[in-house]
């Protein structure tokens, strides 16, 4: 049966993908669409199981792995400022507001907090994808939103881990603290000097395709320790793919690993977004959903946009850096996991803010290409700098 559905997956996203371009927006909207077509909650011919999700898995760290390959470390660094300006902006915003209308809702203390903190969560990946089909992965806006990301996860999650504390989950700080540190600092060091030796060693065994084996094995191990420490593993795939970009084995490596993700794992990934969505009872809360994902999407999108602006970005610059932050993706349906296991979500609200995540999921291919339609290039602003 999952051969057959695995048939049905790809044939259905690369048509909806292509259907979605003609129609002017990202191709990975059109194949987030028919995931939920194909998924439960419609046609039911593809079912959400254990063997889908790993497999989805591998493509979101492939495809964190190919932005990594693609990042180009000497503006990721100049974007290090604006980076972290996005990353906490954008926490702070559906924070503080999530948390206030929590409280208005008639929500206890630690519960609202949490609700906010889930809002905070972003994940990148669907807008990794959206940024590779605008071309704009290596611009500015590009290597701020993925510097971004990587300090919301980590500072998200270190909150959580003080709101459990606080709330009475036996967490210990100290060593989630630990852990993060160690994390950083050992794939820093691994990456400078481990990873290009171990490329060099490998490139000239007599086996098929050594050097994209190799970076694979770095990849996957990078991925296994960011989830060992607390960290999302996508977190590590992305470092793993920045470390082989600085090796002289980066353009092979990228071309045959994009040939492997984007033929079979990454459709796979977006597909099974929209399988895992259930709405058997959505009309029940059907206001409750709407008000939570307008809240939800303004928060990030002004979060991450007045982060960017006070780094100077243009204003339509900005907003196009909040809006890569809307999608809130993995990460935020991990932290509504816990939240569901301690008690700090109810089972409807748990419920309620799984379609929350998938809404914001949804939004951010074609809220991207509206803003990204309108900012201008480099080039194209230097040349009406000298126009002028």
């Amino acid at each position: 049966m999952l051969i057959l559905q695995l048939a049905i997956i790809l044939l259905a996203s690369k048509l909806a993908g292509d259907l979605s371009v003609r129609l002017g927006q990202p191709s990975v909207l059109g194949k987030l669409i028919i995931g939920i077509i194909l998924g439960p909650s419609v046609l039911g011919w593809v079912d959400n199981s254990d063997l889908l999700r790993e497999l989805s898995q591998v493509g979101v760290i492939l495809l964190m792995f190919i932005a990594g390959l693609e990042t180009d470390l000497s503006e990721f660094k100049k974007s290090a400022g604006a980076s972290t300006s996005v990353g906490l902006a954008g926490i702070a915003a559906p924070l503080g507001l999530g948390y206030l209308a929590g409280t208005l809702l008639g929500m206890p203390v630690f519960d609202s907090l949490f609700l906010g903190l889930l809002l905070s969560a972003t994940s990148v990946s669907i807008s990794v994808q959206t940024l590779k089909e605008l071309d704009r992965l290596k611009s500015r806006e590009g290597a701020t939103v993925l510097g971004a990301a990587v300090i919301d996860d980590v500072v998200v999650i270190l909150v959580l881990a003080f709101l459990m504390s606080f709330s009475g989950g036996d967490v210990d700080l100290g060593m989630i603290l630990l852990k993060k540190i160690i994390f950083f600092g050992g794939v820093i060091l691994l990456s400078w000097k481990a990873v290009p030796w171990v490329l060099k060693r490998f490139a000239p065994l007599k086996v098929t395709e050594p050097a994209v084996s190799a970076a694979l094995i770095v990849v996957f191990l990078f991925a296994f320790f960011a989830e060992s420490a607390g960290v999302a593993n996508i977190i590590g795939a992305y470092i793993a793919g920045i470390a082989i970009s600085l090796t002289g084995f980066r353009n092979e490596i990228a071309h045959k690993a994009e040939t492997i993700s984007y033929s079979i794992f990454v459709p796979i990934f977006f597909t099974s977004i929209g399988v895992s969505a259930e709405f058997s009872n959505i009309l029940n809360d059907i206001w409750l959903i709407l008000f939570w994902s307008i809240l939800a999407i303004l928060t990030k999108l002004a979060g991450g946009a007045v982060g960017a602006k006070i780094c100077r970005f243009p204003w339509m610059n900005s907003l196009a850096v909040g809006a890569a932050m809307v999608s809130r993706g993995e990460v935020a349906l991990i932290i509504a996991a816990i939240g569901l296991e301690s008690k700090l979500l109810t089972p409807d609200m748990f419920a309620v803010m799984i379609v929350v995540v998938l809404v914001t999921t949804v939004v951010t291919p074609p809220l991207m290409k509206w803003f990204f339609s309108r900012v201008k290039t480099e080039p194209e602003a230097a040349a009406m700098e000298r126009q002028a």
